[in-house]
């Protein structure tokens, strides 16, 4: 049974376009949801969006083509509105809210995603429900997450949520665009995500031009739900009490958590989002991957990217697919002169040795 449930709340469920409003009375019976969950022991920590989206209405700006500066001083703006509007609707059951805003870098980072951990963990151990944003005041467009869905499902990985819901503006997973295609098929249950799964991520949603992200980035959240082991479910929450009614007969998607989850480090790493840098192997390193060895310089073919040591990297095969990712153990630099060489050249080509593995099987991960 579910006992911590991540939900991430879109912008087009806080805002309505059309009437130029903030639908307060939806986030109230939202909080009447959370309240029901919580008389049943289930931990809820909430990911909203529309910080921005009730910042241009408060400033008056559009919507549409704003610089980053203005993007910022709206999410300033509205974060507020936005606390104050939950604190008040969760005040109405005696529930605590408080307020968490992050950064890619605060969970692509080891000791960030840490620190940020602990104190989720903190207050949800003392029955205060945290309200989580990305910090849009001091993202940029090179470094942030630019849509919530994957920050709720670093969220769900951070906190070891059972599941995450993800409330949009559209029911779930569809074989095609439904508000194109009349012959799309909506998927209910996705065991696992394949290519073929993958390819269904077009833009299908954010129907209402509000939220910043689209079908492929739930798909790519659910990936990361999924491998720590957390369900996830995509369904439409433009109607009230949206938990009441997925408890009941709504139709949803819902992706199955992997049967073996892995370890905590190995999920950070397998979530990571903030891919430095590739190497590319041979059929020889590959296998060797595959039978739970370190990735050795012998088999790397090529690398790209502005990597240091420390950095996640992805590991390509020789067809350009991803296989897996890592921590790397020397930068890019130095990858390039000891790609393809044994380890005992190292001291000779480097002048010392920072071990033998380029990745440590330790600091590695599989994803396909």
């Amino acid at each position: 049974m579910t006992r911590r449930l991540i939900i991430k709340v879109g912008s087009a469920l806080l805002y309505d376009q059309s009437s130029q409003s903030f639908r307060a009375e939806w986030l109230s019976e939202l909080a009447s949801d959370i309240a029901m969950l919580r008389e049943h022991d289930i931990d809820v920590a909430i990911v909203s969006s529309g910080a921005i989206a009730l910042g241009c209405h408060r400033l008056g700006l559009p919507r549409d083509n704003l610089s980053l500066p203005q993007k910022q001083a709206c999410a300033a703006t509205g974060q507020v509105i936005l606390t104050q509007a939950y604190e008040a609707a969760f005040a109405e059951h005696g529930i605590l809210s408080a307020q968490i805003l992050l950064t890619l870098n605060d969970t692509e980072n080891r000791r960030r995603w840490l620190n940020a951990r602990a104190t989720l963990s903190e207050l949800i151990a003392l029955g205060i429900v945290p309200i989580i944003n990305e910090n849009d005041t001091v993202a940029t467009d090179e470094i942030r997450y630019g849509d919530n869905d994957r920050l709720a499902a670093r969220t769900a990985q951070m906190t070891g949520a059972d599941t995450l819901i993800l409330l949009s503006d559209i029911n779930g997973l569809y074989t095609e665009d439904p508000r194109i295609e009349k012959s799309a098929q909506h998927i209910e249950i996705i065991n696992k995500i394949t290519p073929d799964i993958s390819a269904m991520g077009g833009d299908a949603n954010a129907v209402g031009g509000l939220g910043s992200g689209g079908m492929a980035t739930k798909l790519m959240a659910a990936q990361i739900a999924t491998q720590a082991g957390c369900s996830m479910c995509i369904m439409d929450g433009r109607e009230s009490r949206p938990i009441k009614r997925l408890l009941g007969d709504e139709k949803a998607s819902w992706f199955q958590a992997a049967r073996n989850p892995k370890d905590a480090r190995r999920q950070w790493i397998m979530g990571h989002l903030d891919i430095k840098g590739t190497i590319t192997i041979d059929d020889g390193a590959l296998t060797a991957l595959k039978a739970g060895k370190s990735l050795l310089a012998a088999g790397i073919t090529a690398q790209h990217g502005e990597f240091i040591k420390g950095d996640t990297v992805s590991v390509l095969s020789r067809e350009k697919v991803e296989v897996a990712r890592g921590i790397i153990a020397y930068n890019a630099a130095e990858t390039e002169k000891i790609a393809g060489r044994k380890s005992s050249e190292f001291q000779s080509i480097l002048g010392y040795d920072n071990g033998m593995a380029l990745i440590h099987r330790d600091n590695l991960v599989m994803t396909g």
